[in-house]
């Protein structure tokens, strides 16, 4: 087992899981990683299971059906957290996050983040086939959740990302309210109301090739309301500010 767990939500990619998880087990540090599958049934398990042969560290959590992104995340982190990970990374299965991109994460972590968010927005607009008004939707959309929460980071709804095992142990996953878009918002921002380090690496962001996106209106107004339901939660609370160190 090594100290770094990637975790990938899968729910019909069987165009795109092979090469992604080749991709991943390639690098130069070692990861493990962890497939949450959602009962696929374009045969997306298949092809994890027969590379399980070729990879010990190629886990497997197969879910009963269609749950949403957050609840895959939370099944992994739960998974992650059983065992002894250090450094336990969100990424897609599509190929829009860049697997070289981990090592950048990780080290980010390493060297004292508690999160480090591979961020579209930190040197300008760093997106590769997206059309022109998905771009600006995200983009102000960031920008709104930065106005509305005051947290300090310019993409919001990123989902590629590396949290130290302490992070996860402190935010109650149980009490994680949202699913979608606004489910990345959330863990951010409750990773920074607990006074953890939070960090941007750079990225390029390529939008998927292969099979479909998961986007919705549902997603995106989620997102709005839920950031004002998260403001509200934490006037509630009282800024934390925990010093984890």
């Amino acid at each position: 087992m090594n100290d770094s767990l990637v975790i990938i939500p899968t729910y019909n990619e069987k165009e795109n899981a092979e090469m992604i998880i080749r991709k991943v087990f390639s690098l130069a540090h070692p990861f493990d990683l962890l497939i949450v599958d959602d009962n696929s049934p374009d045969g997306t398990q298949d092809i994890v299971r027969r590379l399980q042969i070729e990879y010990p560290n190629l886990h497997l959590l197969a879910r009963s059906g269609k749950q949403g992104l957050g609840t895959a995340y939370i099944a992994g982190f739960r998974w992650a957290l059983e065992r002894d990970y250090e450094y336990i990374f969100e990424m897609d299965a599509d190929s829009s996050h860049n697997p070289e991109d981990l090592l950048r994460l990780r080290e980010a972590c390493v060297n004292g983040a508690d999160l480090a968010v591979g961020s579209r927005y930190v040197t300008g607009v760093n997106v590769v086939n997206w059309p022109m008004g998905r771009v600006i939707l995200s983009y102000f959309a960031s920008k709104y959740v930065r106005f509305i929460t005051g947290m300090p980071i310019n993409d919001a709804t990123a989902g590629f990302k590396c949290y130290k095992r302490i992070v996860l142990k402190t935010i109650r996953l149980d009490k994680i309210q949202f699913v979608g878009y606004a489910f990345q918002i959330e863990m951010k921002f409750k990773s920074w109301f607990y006074g953890f380090k939070l960090t941007e690496v750079p990225i390029i962001f390529t939008d998927r090739t292969l099979g479909q996106s998961k986007m919705s209106k549902g997603i995106v107004k989620e997102a709005a309301f839920g950031v004002i339901k998260l403001k509200l939660w934490s006037m509630f609370r009282g800024k934390k500010g925990y010093n984890h160190h």
